[in-house]
């Protein structure tokens, strides 16, 4: 798995790489192929300024994946906020990737006709 991180306008501390380190690896655990060379996360952070404090800071997640690109965006007071916001988008998503990679949509699609 490949992480690049990219900031604007803003400075993260170490204790706060490692914790985006550490909620970034806890979307790993919910697909295989997340830790595959092939695939790669690109995580921009950016403050701006805006009238409302809590959209100052915008942070875009995106997943590259085989034959598929997962991305997500928030706009929260604060970077680990967003990043946590954007996790929360990210795992449904991860989440039906992998049933499509496995098959286990469409057997369940079919299931659920034929018990209807």
């Amino acid at each position: 798995m490949n992480v690049q991180h990219f900031e604007k306008g803003l400075q993260y501390s170490d204790r706060d790489l490692l914790l985006l380190a550490r909620k970034i690896g806890r979307l790993a655990t919910y697909c295989k192929r997340l830790k595959d060379e092939a695939s790669s996360i690109r995580v921009e952070a950016e403050r701006r300024p805006t009238k409302k404090e809590t959209d100052s800071v915008k942070v875009m997640i995106t997943v590259d994946l085989p034959r598929k690109r997962l991305r997500a965006e928030s706009r929260r007071d604060s970077a680990l906020d967003a990043i946590d916001r954007c996790i929360e988008k990210l795992e449904p998503q991860i989440k039906r990737y992998k049933e499509l990679g496995t098959g286990l949509g469409k057997l369940r699609a079919h299931a659920s006709r034929r018990s209807a």
